[in-house]
């Protein structure tokens, strides 16, 4: 079980990012507000967060939380974040995710030895890390969100090229978005775990809570792997 405080925190983290009046312990399990300017999904989209078995939800209109809350009263608050049950109540013209959200501190941390292999601390812009997304491409490179890292860069090479990185974002409530990416000809070797321990153990050194969210069965794996506990999930959803 995750600790008070990791769990706290993650709810201060959503609930500030809904920019609307809205409470994980509010009296109904899911909260729905209205807020046209909501940062937990596109602008225009229904935002859902899951964690612990209570969920929040925002919406750009009264027409849309009129909709949104007529479809979550036929549904568990773990459906809200399954596109397929989501779906059947409320038709969606477009959806991204879901996506889970796992988060650790200092208790949970399994930092991983890096043996012989040396991580390398690179500034951000560095750019070794622009050559590295042009070999994992495009999609993995924006799936990543490794360019937006606004910590050092911790980076593996290979004969002087950089094949792996990992870093984080400062999100609001000192939250630590992490980013790791791997180019594909060396996935499977370990070297997503060593460096995103790196960047973990940098945010715990700062006092940041880091949040993994992770989408690929992968991504999910390295996570759990460093000690992440996965506590819920997050959907965007366009209504059509």
């Amino acid at each position: 079980m995750p600790t008070n405080s990791v769990l706290s925190r993650a709810h201060a983290l959503w609930e500030g990012l809904a920019a609307a009046p809205v409470s994980f312990s509010s009296t109904d399990p899911v909260d729905v507000a209205i807020s046209p300017r909501a940062m937990i999904c596109p602008q225009g989209w229904a935002g859902f967060v899951v964690l612990q078995g209570r969920a929040i939800v925002t919406v750009p209109s009264a027409s849309a939380a009129a909709a949104v809350r007529s479809a979550v009263a036929e549904l568990s608050v773990e459906d809200l974040v399954d596109p397929g049950m989501l779906g059947r109540v409320l038709p969606l013209a477009e959806v991204l995710g879901p996506a889970t959200l796992a988060y650790l501190d200092e208790h949970d941390f399994r930092q991983a030895p890096t043996g012989s292999v040396s991580v390398d601390r690179l500034s951000a812009e560095h750019p070794d890390l622009r050559r590295l997304e042009v070999l994992a491409g495009e999609y993995e490179s924006e799936e990543s969100g490794l360019r937006e890292i606004t910590s050092p860069a911790f980076a593996i090479r290979i004969h002087d090229e950089v094949v792996a990185a990992a870093g984080y974002r400062m999100w609001p409530s000192r939250t630590a978005h992490l980013s790791v990416l791997t180019a594909p000809e060396n996935r499977g070797r370990g070297l997503a775990r060593l460096t995103g321990s790196a960047a973990v153990a940098h945010a715990l050194e700062a006092g940041l809570l880091p949040q993994w969210r992770a989408r690929a069965p992968q991504s999910k794996r390295v996570a759990l792997a460093l000690g992440f506990r996965e506590l819920g999930a997050q959907l965007s959803a366009r209504p059509s």
